[in-house]
């Protein structure tokens, strides 16, 4: 720290408990300056040779004071003072960054100008901080630190503008021009994580500075000086947004986040808090990407503790909206609001759910394509768009499993939530699988209606094989929706059977009608008739599906069956008139569930009849039916 000495006579001020101050020499003192509690006991002439205000006072009092002034008023009180009038008796004064403001305040209040003494108080003070307070990074910290119980004088004299420009320009250097001491805490360096801190030919490596090395030495300002440096620092133009993301990352941990919940949990004074969040949302950079959307997502929250404006929350809204594919789980799960009996803040997240929608100009499920296929930036665009929303579904699909476990959300909110994402953003179910077993196993009450309801929002078609093995065995899924499971599940085996066969197919020649030989094909006048049973309980089920179960699979799978069954024995024939797909083992399994769930009277509604093994044998018919229409072959 830098400091500097004015003064050359021994100090010889001595103190007499707590309000009295004299001086220790011949000849006895003639005036009292009182100093709010303080009386100092000096004499007139130094003090007079240096301050024009003191020389007005005094002229001004009566003899019948007994020559006593009052300046209770100065700034920095007794102890600046002090420090002007031992200047004035040129005893040695120390004056550092702790000390000077007050100082240079209380020298502006007593008038200790050059027009009255050459090389007075206010002069070698003003040397002082130009060359070497403002000079120095900490020192310049310390010093913008120490102005805020005297805002109303600073601020006159430009003390502060003067040192927020001095930190903003040190701030703004180039981050290999720094070499004085700083603080950096948050991530080690490379040799301090053990990495090696020389070079192959054993010459040290010189130390990298980070780009943020000020971060963390800012956080200590208050929020009005604070702001007033990041504006500062974001006016010079040579320091990147990402990098003010950072400081402004760093400030809200410090300030806000790590005792909000206390603060608001214990019913304490959330003045401070609110200042800084406030700060924060003034100052988020204007660039995408600037600030991580985890940040964004933890600012909403604060907002919502502390009942801030709806101003700030549109603006957070929006700007998470733009990025929300970069969130995680853990962000989102915002308590609830005063009032609410949920555990967490739903109608938040579908707000910003919709924004993200809006901004990525996704309508109706599908991200907005252009006419024009050839344009490879409108294509670029396309890919991003549905990777983003890919993301989202996911994170989406995560955030229902962390709030499915709330035993006072409504399904209404967790079927709203998930049908605001659009049907062609989810290849997969497993996600949303597991989080509609948790809310059925944390809401054990549900009625049969509630249960259809949710189990529909899922596509059994789009289970992979462990999710399936999983679900046929769920006690706590509806026997339909087990049933479903089952029956795709054996689809997709059959299918891969298909693929399987296909290499051999291909070899056949073809012909010139556009069939091939040693091929078959089937009528085009043949429907899904599996659609059609299943329609009734096919759980949200779109036309196609990541595993390839989709209307003309069935129907493939019905002619493998056939095939199969004509190019076996008689016996091997009558067996072909049953046309079911699924496998023995799978019939037992079946059977086994069937008399389960039947005995326990679990599905033993109206509802239910249709969806009994006897619809999956009228299935077997239906198949077997079409499977007997004439192939077209060439013999």
């Amino acid at each position: 720290m830098k400091y500097m000495k004015l003064g050359s006579k021994p100090d010889v001020f001595q103190t007499e408990g707590n309000s009295i101050r004299f001086v220790t020499t011949e000849l006895a003192t003639d005036i009292v300056i009182t100093v709010g509690d303080v009386k100092f006991y000096l004499h007139k002439f130094p003090l007079l040779s240096k301050s024009s205000r003191l020389q007005t006072l005094v002229a001004s009092t009566s003899e019948e004071s007994n020559e006593e002034v009052d300046i209770s008023d100065i700034p920095g009180g007794p102890a600046a003072f002090e420090i002007c009038a031992k200047f004035c008796y040129g005893m040695v004064v120390t004056l550092n960054a702790y000390n000077v403001v007050a100082a240079r305040c209380a020298a502006e209040y007593l008038e200790m100008f050059e027009t009255v003494d050459k090389g007075n108080l206010v002069y070698k003070i003003d040397v002082f901080l130009s060359a070497s307070i403002f000079r120095t990074w900490k020192d310049s910290i310390i010093l913008l630190q120490s102005t805020k119980p005297l805002q109303r004088w600073t601020e006159n004299l430009k003390v502060v503008n003067h040192c927020v420009d001095a930190i903003a320009t040190r701030a703004s250097m180039d981050p290999s021009e720094v070499d004085w001491s700083y603080t950096y805490n948050r991530r080690k360096l490379p040799s301090e994580n053990g990495g090696d801190a020389h070079s192959w030919n054993g010459v040290r490596k010189q130390q990298t500075v980070p780009r943020d090395w000020w971060v963390e030495d800012l956080c200590n300002l208050e929020v009005c000086l604070y702001k007033k440096v990041i504006l500062a620092i974001k006016a010079k133009g040579r320091t990147g947004s990402d990098v003010v993301g950072e400081a402004l990352r760093a400030y809200a941990c410090r300030r806000l986040f790590g005792s909000l919940d206390h603060a608001v949990s214990n019913g304490l004074d959330c003045s401070k808090h609110r200042a800084a969040l406030e700060a924060v949302a003034d100052l988020l950079p204007a660039e995408k990407g600037s600030v991580s959307c985890g940040l964004l997502l933890k600012l909403l929250r604060a907002s919502c503790l502390l009942e801030s404006g709806e101003a700030y929350r549109g603006e957070l809204v929006k700007r998470i909206g733009a990025q929300l594919d970069r969130a995680s789980v853990s962000d989102l799960l915002m308590p609830a609001e005063s009032g609410d009996d949920a555990m967490y803040n739903v109608d938040m997240v579908t707000a910003i759910l919709e924004e993200f929608l809006l901004q990525h100009k996704i309508n109706g499920g599908e991200a907005k394509m252009q006419e024009d296929d050839d344009n490879m930036d409108v294509a670029a665009d396309n890919v991003i768009a549905s990777s983003k929303l890919a993301a989202v579904a996911k994170l989406v699909d995560g955030y229902l499993s962390e709030i499915a476990k709330d035993p006072r959300l409504p399904p209404e909110k967790f079927i709203a939530l998930f049908e605001s994402m659009p049907p062609l953003s989810r290849p997969v179910h497993d996600a949303l699988y597991r989080a509609i077993d948790v809310y059925l196993k944390e809401h054990p009450g549900m009625s049969k209606g509630e249960k259809k309801r949710l189990c529909a929002l899922m596509d059994c078609r789009k289970l992979t094989a462990d999710a399936s093995a999983h679900a046929v065995q769920n006690e706590r899924l509806p026997l339909r929706v087990v049933v479903q499971v089952l029956f795709f599940e054996q689809v997709r085996q059959s299918v891969a059977a298909c693929s399987a066969a296909a290499p051999a197919r291909s070899l056949v020649l073809p012909r010139d009608d556009g069939a091939s030989y040693g091929g078959s094909s089937r009528s085009a006048t043949t429907t899904a008739t599996e659609d059609e049973q299943w329609g009734g309980g096919a759980v949200g089920a779109p036309t196609t599906s990541a595993s390839g179960g989709d209307a003309s699979s069935l129907r493939s799978v019905s002619q493998l069956s056939a095939n199969k069954s004509g190019r076996s024995g008689g016996g091997d024939r009558k067996k072909a008139k049953g046309g079911a797909v699924a496998p023995a083992p799978a019939r037992r399994v079946l059977g086994k569930l069937w008399s389960g769930k039947a005995s326990s009277g679990e599905n033993s509604g109206s509802d239910d009849t249709s969806e009994s093994p006897a619809g999956f044998l009228n299935l077997e018919e239906s198949k077997s039916t079409r499977s007997r229409i004439p192939r077209h072959s060439v013999s």
